[in-house]
């Protein structure tokens, strides 16, 4: 183990004995939400795991430590303490964290790159980034499509975000030679919405399946990540031409206040959360626990 990590007793005791982890990430505790619905969500995640017979582990940097197994007590305090007080941590980031003993919420690429040290292979999260609508004159892409390309983690996901540009980040990720598998679903999502009008690399419809190819993979040692594309649940999809029109005027309103790099994702989602009177989050939260579930049961096919 890498001694700047500390992972939960519960979650290296599960490692060791093979029974299903599943990692979590706190971006969406300490920027996705606001206070309390920060909390409710990432609970109701953690419980969502444990239902599906999986230990979840919440990963976050506290202190500068590397951590694995986050108690509720560390889940308020990202909570409560917010994007002023903790930092966005992607790969970039954690080295400066650690240093200087600091607090960060890690990022989806943040996230596989601890759950890999810690030895955990299953991730679920709510979308993941992407290429930034724009990039060819920004060249704004995430740094979640290149630790796709490198980091041996499969994460289940309801796509990409859909305020990014879905064709250009499809082409990245096979550019990376990442799979990008879709789980019930010909289409890959867009986060909000079911389809996005761009083709899947595969359809595979059980979580045994889905097991399969990320078995046949690591026994090939084939480097990299799996992206498992999980549609939002059909009860909670958003009307895709209202969410595009919502989504036109929080990038212009991005675009006005000059945010930019990683503050990018955190303004749109709180601003069409503001735009959408409280449905994007409703969705939101409904979303990552589908992936919870299906994470968990891909990990007990595992």
């Amino acid at each position: 183990m890498n001694r700047y990590l500390d992972v939960r007793p519960e979650v290296a005791a599960a490692i060791a004995d093979g029974t299903p982890v599943v990692a979590l990430e706190s971006t969406i505790i300490s920027h996705g939400f606001p206070y309390p619905a920060n909390v409710e969500c990432a609970l109701t995640a953690e419980r969502i795991a444990r239902e599906e017979g999986a230990v979840p582990a919440t990963i976050a940097i506290l202190s500068g430590r590397l951590s694995v197994g986050l108690s509720e007590a560390e889940i308020d305090h990202l909570a409560r303490s917010g994007p002023e007080a903790v930092a966005k941590a992607s790969r970039r980031d954690i080295p400066v964290l650690v240093a200087h003993g600091l607090d960060g919420a890690t990022t989806v690429a943040g996230t596989m790159l601890v759950a890999a040290l810690a030895g955990i292979g299953i991730f679920a999260t709510g979308g993941i980034g992407g290429v930034h609508r724009g990039a060819q004159r920004t060249f704004d892409v995430s740094a979640d499509l290149l630790e796709l390309a490198r980091t041996d983690v499969a994460v289940v996901c309801a796509g990409a975000k859909s305020i990014l540009d879905i064709e250009l980040t499809l082409e990245v990720l096979e550019t990376h030679g990442v799979p990008v598998i879709g789980y019930r679903a010909d289409e890959f999502p867009a986060f909000y919405t079911r389809t996005s009008g761009h083709p899947v690399d595969v359809r595979l419809d059980t979580p045994e399946q889905i097991a399969d190819v990320l078995r046949a993979k690591r026994e090939l040692a084939i480097p990299g990540g799996v992206v498992i594309a999980n549609p939002i649940p059909v009860a909670y999809e958003l009307d895709p031409s209202w969410v595009e029109a919502i989504i036109a005027e929080a990038l212009g309103d991005a675009q006005k206040q000059g945010i930019h790099g990683k503050e990018v994702t955190p303004f749109l989602l709180a601003r069409i959360h503001e735009l959408s009177g409280g449905k994007s989050e409703r969705a939101n939260k409904e979303l990552v626990y589908e992936n919870v579930r299906l994470a968990a049961r891909v990990a007990q096919a595992l």
